[in-house]
């Protein structure tokens, strides 16, 4: 069983607001929305639930991922937010760094994903019972010193553990990732180095193209 210890609560870290949604930065080690048991009741919903009681889930992020969150705020508007992730109209943009350097500078990652059962929460490839899932990469840079590269993850599809999977399959696990990178890969970061950086749709109400941009803390 997973230790959670959540991160403070500093107050939230609001990226927009208005009537309909809102957006938030949500700190690494915070579960998107509450987990099994009394201890896992502190999450990022329930922060933004104490100050915008009408707000509610419209996707996640894993636990140990940082990043941009985007809230409805009423059940129509959750409605219409669901529609743009279903019909990929929501465009989002990570940051992580990896181990190693890939071979091509960009590129895309089409491997199915499937829950490994016997081993949850991972999951893994599986070309047979597997969802379509397709993440394009783009290499920002290269720490030699490290062997580490700093790239730029869009994924197309919203499985769980899509970008951690794929990175490690393509033989570059995440740096800090405790489920899918090697122990030296591990402990080379006290978190998992993935951020949601960039996150672009157009607003159900106002018809405004919106796009928000939050660095990584790494």
């Amino acid at each position: 069983m997973i230790n959670y210890t959540p991160p403070p609560d500093n107050g939230l870290d609001l990226q927009y607001v208005d009537d309909a949604l809102l957006v938030v930065n949500k700190p690494a080690g915070l579960l998107s929305v509450p987990g099994r048991g009394e201890e896992k009741q502190d999450c990022m919903i329930a922060r933004v639930m104490a100050v915008y009681p009408d707000a509610l889930i419209v996707h996640r992020l894993d636990m140990d991922t940082s990043g941009l969150l985007l809230l409805a705020r009423g059940k129509a508007m959750q409605s219409a937010l669901s529609i743009l992730f279903q019909q990929r109209a929501v465009h989002k943009r990570y940051l992580a760094v990896v181990g190693g350097k890939p071979q091509q500078a960009a590129g895309e990652i089409n491997l199915p994903l499937l829950l490994d059962w016997p081993n949850r929460p991972l999951h893994k490839v599986d070309f047979k019972g597997g969802k379509p899932s397709l993440t394009r990469y783009q290499v920002l840079s290269y720490d030699a010193a490290t062997d580490t590269s700093r790239v730029e993850l869009e994924p197309f599809t919203g499985r769980s553990h899509q970008l951690r999977v794929h990175m490690q399959n393509l033989g570059h696990p995440i740096v800090g990732d405790s489920l899918y990178a090697p122990p030296a890969l591990r402990g080379m970061a006290g978190r998992l180095l993935l951020h949601a950086w960039q996150l672009g749709f157009v607003h159900p109400v106002s018809g405004q193209a919106l796009q928000f941009e939050c660095a990584a803390g790494f």
